[in-house]
Formats: structure tokens, sequence, C-alpha cells
């Protein structure tokens, strides 16, 4: 999530292990991933991106891409739940980036690793030669999107960029926690702004461009959003809580609203104009997501929250980061040495390339999250992982 590696679907209440699961979230973060992954078999489909050679009921798909602003807001969303239940505190810096390795790295390093087999030994992505020692080296490091190497994955990209935002996540939350919300979106906005702005003009402004600034922006929007979810100091003022119950209503319209100029954007101007200036249609449609998100936090509208918390979307989201990390290399075998060479081009080669690829990519995924990505959600260091693997052998002795 683009995209992104997820936060975790729940969100610890202060600084115990109290877990409370936000209903809707995760299901938004497996339709995320399932996106992507139907992205990526209509681009091995349908050659020619950005331009749109594929039939029109099928053009949603060119727009993957997407799918990884809604990983970034989602990720500041969900990390900043807690901090925003306790006053924007952190609880320690440290603690939080520790977490956030154990987390996120060794499922990604398991998947470079199959990756970079895959692209050695199989084929490799699309566009890229084999990988390098240097792939290995940037990859490995989460650098790529500051160094060039051959990619082993073309879904890696934005896990690099997510890192990075969570090295600056403590310095957002102590920038609002003393001046406010406003201010740090604010600020982190305008830069973002001046960046995208001076580029065009300035050869060294330019090349922060490869870095996406816009999902800094986006990363904010996403903390600002749970605010929603904030202790408010005047909770005990009738005429406050009658307005915050008003703007609570009106959120899922807000959000709406925000929403409905992107699609007129893409629709009026096309796919190779989007595709040139994802910057600002980033921009314009990171608030959509964040309002959405907070409309879902507190349970509207109704209807979406309980669609979105069906088991089987539930299910999805819970190894959503997987399906992201592990699907690119399974689709590029599938589409171009299954399909392509035994069924005709164009649709008939999409729709086998889907009816294949999902529920390959969705199996390899839940096996994968089974050894790579749950044990490291449910046990919080090597201690506990370690008991837990000499219970379970244990068990199965006896």
């Amino acid at each position: 999530m683009a995209p992104a590696a997820p936060a975790a679907g729940a969100a610890v209440a202060g600084r115990t292990r109290e877990v409370t699961r936000l209903a809707g979230l995760d299901g938004i973060r497996g339709l995320a991933a399932l996106f992507v992954v139907l992205h990526h078999c209509h681009l091995l489909s349908f050659p020619g991106y950005p331009a749109d050679t594929g039939p029109g009921w099928a053009g949603w798909l060119l727009y993957g891409h997407f799918a990884v602003v809604v990983f970034i807001v989602l990720s500041g969303f969900s990390l900043a739940v807690s901090p925003a239940r306790a006053e924007w505190r952190l609880g320690g810096v440290r603690r939080f980036l520790r977490r956030r390795a154990w987390r996120i790295l060794p499922p990604y390093w398991a998947a470079l690793a199959m990756s970079l087999v895959i692209a050695w030994t199989v084929v490799p992505q699309p566009g890229e030669g084999p990988p390098t020692a240097k792939s290995v080296l940037v990859y490995g490091l989460l650098v790529q999107d500051l160094f060039g190497a051959p990619s082993p994955n073309g879904a890696f990209w934005s896990i690099a960029v997510e890192a990075q935002l969570y090295l600056v996540f403590p310095i957002m939350l102590l920038v609002l926690r003393r001046y406010g919300a406003a201010v740090m979106l604010g600020a982190v906005t305008a830069i973002v702004v001046a960046i995208g702005a001076l580029a065009p003009h300035v050869a060294a402004v330019d090349l922060f461009m490869r870095l996406t600034p816009q999902f800094a922006a986006l990363f904010a929007a996403g903390i600002v959003a749970a605010g929603v979810l904030a202790v408010p100091r005047d909770r005990d003022d009738p005429r406050a809580g009658r307005g915050r119950a008003r703007w609570r209503a009106a959120l899922p319209w807000l959000a709406l609203a925000a929403a409905v100029p992107v699609p007129v954007l893409i629709a009026v101007n096309g796919s190779v104009w989007t595709v040139a200036n994802f910057f600002w249609v980033d921009l314009a449609l990171g608030p959509a997501v964040a309002l959405l998100l907070a409309a879902l936090a507190t349970g509207r509208p109704a209807v979406l929250v309980r669609l979105l918390d069906l088991r089987p979307l539930r299910r999805l989201g819970s190894f959503s980061y997987s399906l992201y990390l592990t699907h690119a290399p399974l689709v590029v075998i599938v589409a171009q040495l299954l399909v392509a060479p035994n069924v005709a081009p164009g649709v008939p080669a999409f729709l086998v390339t889907l009816a294949v690829c999902v529920p390959l990519t969705l199996a390899v995924a839940w096996a994968f999250a089974a050894v790579f990505e749950l044990p490291f959600q449910r046990h919080r260091g090597w201690a506990a992982l370690r008991a837990a693997v000499r219970a379970r052998l244990a068990r199965r002795r006896a």
C-alpha cells in the first residue's frame, strides 16, 4: 500500500495491550490490496500504460496507484488512533519504531527473498532486468525510492515511502500536540505544494519528486482525521457535544463531496493526463479518504460500516499486507508464461489472468501471512515468538 505496508488493523488503547478494533478499516485495507492485484492483471493484459488500451468497462483498473493513496492515509490514521486517545502522546519514539520494524520488516524481507528468487530463476519484472547485488542492498535497506536498481517486485516502491513516513510520524505528532492539527497539516501541505509547484522549474527541487512527497501530506491528513476519536476537553459541555454530533453526522457527506471532483477530472482529462499529474490528483483525493475514515470510525454510514466489516473482508484485511507484498511476481508468471502463449490477447487473456491470479495470489498470501506476518502481529518480540513456537511444537508432540 502502492502500498503499502499497512498499520495494524487495530489500535492499542493508551499504553496497554488492550485492543480496540475499528469496524470497517480492515475491509478497506483488504479491498485496496485486492484492487492492486486487479490493476496489475490489467496492466499485463493491455500494454500501453498510461494510455487506456483496454475495454471501457475495465478502464477503472488503470488506477491502482490510488490504492496506495488509501494505504497511506489509512496508515497515518491507524497509527494516530492511540495517540489521539492519549492527548496525542506517542508513548516513546524508540518503542514506536521498534514495533513498526517488528511489524513490517519480517514479511517484507521474506517477500523480497521470494521475489528475488523468482526474478533470477523464472521471470524478472516487466521492464526490469534481473536484480543485481545493488538491488539486494537497495531494496533490503528500503531505500529504493532514493537509489535506482532493477526491481524484483513492482509493488515494493511504496513500502520504502511508508517506512520513511514512520520516521517523521513522531515529529508530526509533536507539532500537532504543541501547535494544533491545523498548523501541522497546513505546514506539511504547504511544503509539499511548494515542492510540486517549483519542481518543473528548479532541477534541485525536481529531485524530490521521486520521493512522492504528496504522500507526506496524505499521511498527515490521516493523522488529523484520527482526531475524531480524541477525548474532547469540553466533553461535559452539552452545546459543544451537539456541535460535535452534527459534525460527525456530516462526515460521510463531506467525504462524498470531496471525492466527486477526482473522477470528474479523470473523465475529462483521460488516463495519460491523470498519470502525469498523480502528484496533484493524489492531493485532491486525500481529503476524501481522510473524511471517509473519520466517518467510518464514528460508525457512519452504518450500512457501509456493516458491509466493510463482513467476515470475508475482515479476513482479507488480516493478510492484505502479505497480498500486497507477494502478488506482483505471481501475476507476472501467470500473465507472461502461462496466459500469453496460450490465450488470445486482449479481453480473453485478461479474463483468464484474473481467473487464475485472484485465487492464486489470495491463497499464497494467506499461507505467507500465516508464517511471516501474523505471528509478528500476535507476539511483540523474539522471546514471545520463540515461546509460542516451542509451545506449538510441544502440543504436536503430545
